[in-house]
């Protein structure tokens, strides 16, 4: 019945009805255009082009699919890839922090260790301005007891010179002997 629906379909929808005359004949263009097209259809079906056209698709249908179990595929190995890189980005960024974070703590180290150092420089160095002090203080008291001793046995010496003739001076020598010699021995 399908056999019968097809050129019925295709003789009732040609315009060869339309025109005047006998359309079974070879001097019709239309039937011979039919005849034509039905030929080929049959030279197409006899050499199996419909299953070589569907062989054809099929080969396409299997590519796509493949190409698209690769795009899978690869699309997986990228995930899987991108998770790596992230782990490792991870692992770094940790890395650093723990860098940074003790540099930090070196760096406030070596410059609690800088203070340290500076405050024990400055109590070296007012240790030494103060011995320093004592000592010009120490020198200028000496200074002053060695000027005053001078002063003293210079006016000493005047008065003496003043106060004392040949006899007290005999004595004043000879008791200075006695009692250089009682502090040497």
């Amino acid at each position: 019945m399908k056999k019968l629906i097809l050129p019925a379909f295709l003789l009732s929808a040609s315009p060869a009805l339309a025109a005047g005359g006998a359309f079974f004949s070879l001097h019709n263009t239309n039937f011979v255009v039919l005849l034509s097209f039905l030929v080929f259809v049959g030279i197409l079906l006899k050499f199996g082009v419909p299953g070589k056209i569907g062989a054809l698709l099929d080969a396409r249908a299997a590519q796509i699919k493949a190409d698209l179990d690769e795009a899978k595929a690869l699309r997986e190995e990228a995930r899987a890839l991108l998770a790596s890189y992230e782990r490792k980005q991870k692992e770094v960024q940790e890395q650093s922090d723990r860098i940074v974070a003790t540099a930090k703590d070196e760096a406030m180290a070596a410059a609690k260790q800088a203070k340290d150092d500076l405050k024990l420089s400055i109590a070296r160095r007012l240790a030494a301005a103060e011995d320093q002090i004592a000592s010009a203080e120490a020198s200028a008291l000496r200074q002053v007891r060695e000027k005053a001793i001078s002063v003293a046995v210079a006016a000493a010496s005047e008065i003496l010179a003043k106060q004392s003739n040949a006899e007290t001076a005999s004595a004043s020598i000879d008791a200075a002997i006695v009692q250089v010699e009682a502090k040497l021995h």
